[in-house]
């Protein structure tokens, strides 16, 4: 189903944004032949005998039921829900599974979990019986490509959501295969897709692992509903009308095969480019996403999309959650941990244990960022008590360090729009920062303060990054991010230092991340501080050429700079940037060059990483600078900036900005 809470995933995109990816070398035949091993191998010893589940007195499992036998000790004859995932079951609120699931629950359903089942055995996802209101299908946390190959097509040889982290426990195009799945296990029963998989491939989209044009995930699916965006009003309101035999169609949200005359008389509609037009013309798939993109920033309209004889029809998307929906959602008592039947650790287990989620959304509207037609770039924040709460019972397990208090930019938590009229800008933060757009950091590191005083907290971090548009409006909040929050490393996008390729991405000039540069290495040299600043970068993404490269090779050698992630453009469905890189052209309708083929965007790449190719060199387009050597100076000047500014090889980091 939709899930409901990971916005490290959500940046798919951004492949570097969605936490431990790595994929490896080039394998051959006998590395082919150890990987269809694995994949038919079962996923992992289970022993539910080992663990007993139980009601809590608010009504809610120790775990979601992965068994006849967990069901049975709940006193549970039957299933109301039953969720089929991609990813191992980690009962955690950054994951939508376990999020989506216990909502369901709160409000009186019973909800079970088949975690990537053998797609080749129907029999795979009987075990908790047919469910009596329908079965919700999600890929998981990722793009299952995106999940499988790297962005030059290479099969990844690791997969942090699954059991022991390795590859292969989910099919290519997961939502598809599952849906055939449950239609054969339970003929006649409703299936509703959600996840990040689906919401991005609701209309027509390009698909670059085939290099084609595809039609909505419905159609390839047969799915009766699509839940597209974050999907906790739209999964409670089809689980009320499934029980109430009420059809699964205009529920806020979603997407149904259906024809245009099926959208209200009433209601505002957006008509958006055929499919059959766009595959004719294929700048009408910029049209097509950013009329979506509007779609969902206004959120007031159907939109229509004619394919084959029918029609795709999107309702209004579901409005963002209020703060007092967002508290009662994260306040559930989630085991945060993978069910105890896996007999090997999920690595996402352990990266997200001590990670708070403050709010979700985000204005930024980048060009290659699934968040605006994912998430929406409004703001949606939990109280400071809700996350005070949330910290508390974690300390009173033992000391702990909290890894991250954010969003998908931590500065954003309580952000919000002071206008009242409708909004036609594309993002909040470019071309330049909304003057409307009100984002209290002062509150936030207040917040933070209050955290790390606590009993119990050892440290508070923000691990998800921060904006530096935003950042630079607010020199004491910057001071305290800078000085107190930062782990020895700050997460900041730059992206790229070419004005055109900033244009393109809808991201700050470059002056501004100088600035906001040049404040963190002052204040970390005047506290005497070694700090780093961990920018993340992109090659070969559509109107960047070797010019633009070779600019920024020269801007990172100029000040003997070592970025830690150097990521290649994966046009991935549903951003304005993949549309960018199938129609050849911008947002203006203006041709870009686009770099094609492997071999073009390995060019680009490699003017960052010379040693991408050799043996030795990372294969799926994630790459560690190395270190240039600077200038001697003295042991003074190298115990200060530039200590500071340059980044030592091999040190490891993930997030965005």
């Amino acid at each position: 189903m939709r899930h409901g809470g990971d916005r490290k995933a959500c940046v798919q995109s951004k492949e570097h944004c969605a936490g431990a990816r790595q994929g490896g070398h080039g394998s051959g035949r006998r590395a082919d032949q150890r990987e269809e091993k694995k994949r038919r191998t079962p996923l992992s010893g289970r022993h539910p005998a080992a663990f007993r589940n139980a009601l809590g007195p608010d009504g809610q499992p120790l775990f979601l039921p992965m068994s006849r036998t967990e069901m049975e000790q709940l006193g549970w004859d039957s299933l109301d829900v039953l969720f089929v995932s991609g990813d191992g079951y980690i009962d955690h609120p950054s994951f939508g599974v376990a999020l989506l699931g216990r909502w369901l629950v709160r409000h009186g359903f019973r909800v079970g979990i088949v975690a990537q089942p053998d797609w080749r055995d129907p029999a795979s996802v009987t075990g908790l019986g047919r469910p009596r209101l329908f079965a919700g299908v999600t890929a998981g946390a990722l793009d299952s490509l995106l999940a499988h190959y790297t962005a030059f097509r290479k099969k990844r040889h690791d997969d942090a959501y699954t059991p022991g982290g390795r590859a292969g426990a989910r099919p290519n195009r997961a939502s598809i295969v599952y849906a055939n799945l449950i239609r054969q296990a339970f003929p006649g029963l409703s299936v509703v897709l959600g996840g990040i998989e689906a919401s991005l491939r609701r209309i027509s989209h390009y698909d670059f692992w085939t290099d084609a044009l595809r039609r909505s995930l419905l159609l390839d699916a047969k799915a009766d509903v699509l839940v597209y965006g974050m999907g906790e009003h739209a999964v409670l309101e089809l689980a009320r009308r499934a029980a109430a035999g009420l059809p699964l169609t205009h529920v806020p949200g979603t997407a149904w095969m259906g024809r245009p005359e099926d959208v209200p008389a009433e209601a505002a509609c957006l008509p958006l480019p055929a499919h059959e037009d766009i595959l004719a013309d294929k700048t009408l798939l910029m049209r097509a996403t950013l009329d979506m993109e509007m779609q969902v920033h206004q959120g007031t309209a159907y939109a229509v999309q004619p394919v084959g004889g029918r029609a795709v029809i999107l309702a209004p998307p579901a409005p963002p959650l209020r703060t007092e929906e967002m508290d009662a959602l994260y306040g559930m008592p989630f085991a945060r941990r993978a069910h105890p039947s896996y007999d090997a650790p999920i690595p996402a287990d352990a990266m997200m244990r001590t990670s708070i989620t403050s709010h979700r959304g985000c204005g930024g509207g980048c060009s290659f960022c699934s968040l605006a037609l994912h998430q929406g770039r409004r703001i949606s924040s939990r109280s400071e008590e809700s996350i005070l709460h949330e910290v508390a019972a974690l300390a009173a397990r033992g000391p702990v360090a909290i890894s991250d208090v954010g969003g998908p930019t931590a500065n954003m938590w309580q952000g919000r729009c002071a206008s009242s009229r409708p909004c036609r800008r594309r993002s909040c933060c470019f071309p330049r920062l909304c003057p409307n757009f009100i984002t209290p950091q002062r509150r936030h590191v207040a917040l933070l303060r209050r955290l790390r005083d606590m009993p119990g907290i050892r440290q508070v971090r923000v691990a998800s990054g921060v904006r530096c548009d935003l950042a630079v409006n607010d020199v004491e909040a910057m001071r305290a991010y800078t000085l107190e929050f930062t782990g020895g490393q700050l997460k900041v996008a730059p992206e790229h230092c070419s004005p055109r390729v900033l244009r393109l991405m809808r991201k700050p000039e470059l002056p501004v991340f100088e600035e906001f540069l040049q404040f963190f290495l002052r204040q970390s040299r005047n506290a005497g501080r070694e700090q780093y600043v961990v920018p993340y970068l992109m090659s070969a993404f559509p109107g960047c050429d070797e010019d633009d490269m070779r600019m920024l090779a020269d801007w990172l050698r100029q000040r003997h700079w070592a970025p830690q992630q150097v990521q290649c453009f994966i046009p991935t469905p549903g951003t304005v940037a993949t549309a960018m890189y199938y129609a050849g052209v911008d947002e203006r309708g203006d041709p870009v060059h686009v770099a094609r083929t492997d071999a073009e965007r390995l060019r680009l790449h490699a003017m960052l990483m010379p040693a991408m190719g050799r043996k030795g060199g990372r294969d799926d387009g994630m790459d560690h600078l190395r270190d240039v050597p600077p200038p001697r100076r003295s042991a003074r000047k190298e115990s200060g900036a530039a200590r500071t500014g340059r980044r030592p090889a091999g040190k490891q980091g993930g997030g965005n900005g």
